[in-house]
């Protein structure tokens, strides 16, 4: 049985130019670009090349008196760590804890790091997210003043899509002089993202969520962010994220990022009738009440979080396992867990929601032919368990 995979927001293919790109720069390029001879010159001048054009199409500014800056980490999951830390300097042992602003929804990348403050002495104060996904500004006012070590607010969230206020957060930031961190990795890729213009003080990008390599990121600091580094042993980076840099890892990022710049419009707008399609093929398939968590905002093209009412989300994750249909009950790097979503939680959704509400991501990859199929499958899985479940409940 083909198996369909619909959990591009956990990790998408390579694109086969992106794999190229990467094999030529492994046999072409393979210099440390540290060292001083030819080859490591070499090295160094295509790394900075990949690192240059990667902040110009986030929006960076690289050059002027006062440019951004581009600093390769391992992924997401580092960039966020080493921006919120860095921004708490949470390593100084001399550091007295101070307060932060995060949202409800974040990923587990940002809600760790802010957790392991809190364990310190900090003092957190969390955004909740009205019902439709969209985190809830109101308490901003209050909360923010001179005390506020940072705020860190998502660009669009990983289970629902739905894209944040972040640019007006950032300027109610900055009239304080409070830094901003936003974690971008889902947005990346999937809808135009422009740095200068969010306003924001750093933000956090990975391109294995658009069709790049795995094992690479970005953290994109504006002029005036001075972070401590979170390990040593190297003066790469100036020092903030030391170690040799992979020239082919930048390479394959600069390169998924291009032609997502080439091809965003057309797969913007097909990823997201695709994913129309899907929604109104479960809604109309489906035997029971279906929600699509988010739904009434705006949301990324490709996700969507769908409620089977009545229905155990890890039975229905299983049984479409054993269908061919790929998918996931929420961010990746918390699918271990059995407890259900902190995002829907946040959103306020009923405990029937949260037992049975799954997510479903597409890709650039996706055809009409890979939806039209999951539909039947992932119906079928539905309807069956939705008639276990009335059989149980009749006896």
């Amino acid at each position: 049985m083909r198996v369909i995979y619909l959990d591009h927001n956990a990790t998408t293919t390579l694109l086969p130019e992106v794999a190229r790109a990467m094999a030529e720069c492994q046999t072409g390029q393979f210099g440390n670009p540290a060292s001083q001879h030819q080859i490591g010159r070499r090295a160094r001048q295509t790394l900075e090349h990949a690192r240059d054009a990667i902040g110009h199409l986030l929006g960076a500014r690289l050059s002027g008196r006062q440019p951004h800056r581009v600093v390769f980490t391992s992924g997401g999951t580092e960039a966020n760590s080493l921006a919120l830390l860095g921004l708490a300097a949470a390593l100084d042992p001399a550091a007295v804890p101070g307060e932060a602003i995060v949202s409800g929804i974040e990923h587990p990348s940002v809600s760790g790091p802010v957790e392991y403050l809190e364990r310190r002495g900090w003092t957190i104060h969390r955004l909740s997210a009205a019902s439709d996904g969209v985190v809830d500004l109101t308490p901003l006012d209050a909360w923010l003043s001179g005390r506020t070590r940072f705020v860190s607010v998502m660009l669009a969230n990983n289970e629902t899509g739905v894209v944040q206020p972040v640019a007006e957060i950032a300027r109610l930031c900055r009239a304080l002089g409070v830094p901003l961190h936003t974690d971008a990795v889902q947005m990346a890729g999937k809808l135009p993202v422009d740095f200068a213009a969010l306003g924001a003080s750093s933000l956090a990008v990975a391109p294995h969520k658009f069709h790049g390599p795995l094992g690479t990121g970005a953290l994109i600091l504006r002029h005036d962010v001075e972070l401590p580094p979170l390990f040593f042993g190297g003066f790469q980076q100036s020092g903030l994220r030391p170690g040799t840099e992979s020239v082919a890892l930048a390479v394959g990022f600069h390169t998924a990022l291009a032609a997502w710049e080439r091809e965003g419009a057309e797969r913007t707008s097909r990823m997201r009738a695709l994913r129309d399609r899907l929604e109104a093929g479960l809604a109309a398939g489906f035997a029971g009440q279906l929600i699509v968590n988010g739904g009434a905002a705006d949301r990324l093209p490709q996700t969507s979080n769908v409620a089977f009412v009545g229905i155990d989300r890890q039975a229905l994750l299983m049984a479409l396992d054993l269908a061919g249909v790929a998918c996931s009950t929420g961010s990746a790097c918390a699918s271990g867990s059995s407890e259900p979503s902190s995002v829907l939680r946040t959103m306020g959704c009923s405990e029937a929601i949260l037992a049975s509400s799954l997510r479903f991501s597409l890709g650039a990859t996706t055809t009409v032919e890979d939806v039209d199929e999951a539909i039947e499958r992932i119906v079928g899985a539905a309807n069956r368990l939705a008639g276990v479940s009335r059989s149980s409940a009749a006896h």
